[in-house]
């Protein structure tokens, strides 16, 4: 097998079938969820694993648009960085090349969140 980054190629040559999220990248981005709920602002999640992205959904509410969206696109890698923070109306919020810094935003809003 061979490494590029995080990514396992399985078989040299094919284009993988759906991009997914690391265990780490899951677990830093299901941690902020988890934070969330607990303060009141989401309810809940849906997760969708294409050929071109791996998106994570939180929603106040199960009937509406998302509240924010994470998405991690590594076509752009090199270019913008693959890391998207998306908001409720579908505007960008930040772009990035590292999770951490591209979900700071939400963990912002859930420090202002927790001490109103």
């Amino acid at each position: 097998m061979n490494f590029l980054g995080d990514t396992v190629v399985a078989f040299p040559g094919r284009q993988p079938q759906q991009i997914g999220f690391t265990r780490e990248e899951l677990t830093r981005i299901l941690d902020l969820y988890g934070r969330m709920v607990a303060a009141g602002q989401w309810r809940d999640y849906a997760m969708d694993f294409t050929r071109d992205a791996a998106v994570f959904a939180a929603f106040r509410r199960a009937a509406e648009r998302p509240q924010a969206r994470i998405e991690k696109r590594p076509a752009l890698r090199n270019k913008q960085g693959m890391w998207t923070l998306v908001g409720e109306h579908g505007q960008v919020l930040k772009r990035g090349h590292e999770l951490p810094g591209v979900i700071a935003p939400v963990e912002r809003r859930l420090l202002k969140a927790i001490d109103n």
